[in-house]
């Protein structure tokens, strides 16, 4: 775009992540030690607090069903089945 008179060209600030070196936040260093798995005990604390919200969407999805709302069934029902795979996974990968 031609420079108009009276305005001068606008650029954005640069950002970067909150580490200030380049790196997206969560990448590893060299040097760095690997990740350490959660201890068992916050693995099931984590999976039973998923079941419970598992159980409150599967919860929206039958009585959105029951009323005849289809999006609301579905949108719970997917809420329910996203909640329950991450539950297990945190049991399984720690």
């Amino acid at each position: 775009m031609p420079d108009l008179p009276g305005r001068a060209e606008e650029r954005a600030p640069e950002s970067r992540p909150a580490g200030g070196d380049g790196r997206s936040p969560g990448t590893a260093r060299d040097g760095d030690e690997p990740r350490q798995p959660r201890p068992i005990l916050e693995r099931l604390g984590l999976a039973f607090i998923a079941l419970v919200f598992g159980g409150l969407f599967g919860g929206v999805a039958v009585a959105a069903w029951a009323g005849g709302e289809v999006f609301l069934a579905a949108m719970g029902g997917i809420g329910c089945l996203m909640t329950i795979w991450v539950g297990v996974l945190t049991l399984w990968r720690g």
